[in-house]
């Protein structure tokens, strides 16, 4: 089986054409599910000839479908990125607060010693600047 060098090579090189087949094989079923233009009839249609002309259907889907596929993974992209940012924000706590309120709280942590007059003065230029 690893008679020569170049029998190793294509080994290598079939196995990385396998993993790049999988990878849109993947991308087309999850595209598939990602899509609620499609109804359910068309998409078990897709399914059926992913299953058995696999590599055809694949060719034929990327190439009918591939600017809707490249659209609706891109909204799902900035709708995640969405959704991570106000969830960011809630945690931060505050961070659309007033810059009074937050030379407010900087002035408290001062009076409880948690930080320098230093502090506070970067706290305060950063909260008006």
């Amino acid at each position: 089986m690893w008679g020569s060098f170049w029998d190793i090579i294509w080994w290598f090189l079939w196995i990385f054409f396998f993993v790049v087949y999988l990878f849109a094989l993947f991308a087309v079923i999850g595209d598939l599910f990602r899509d609620h233009k499609l109804n359910g009839w068309l998409k078990a249609v897709w399914i059926v000839f992913l299953i058995f002309v696999p590599f055809l259907t694949l060719l034929v889907y990327l190439i009918a479908r591939g600017k809707g596929m490249a659209e609706r993974s891109a909204r799902e992209a900035g709708e995640i990125q969405k959704a991570q940012d106000a969830y960011i924000k809630s945690v931060a706590g505050g961070s659309a607060a007033s810059p009074a309120d937050e030379i407010a709280k900087a002035k408290a942590l001062l009076d409880a010693g948690t930080i320098t007059q230093a502090e506070y003065d970067a706290l305060k230029a950063r909260a008006l600047g």
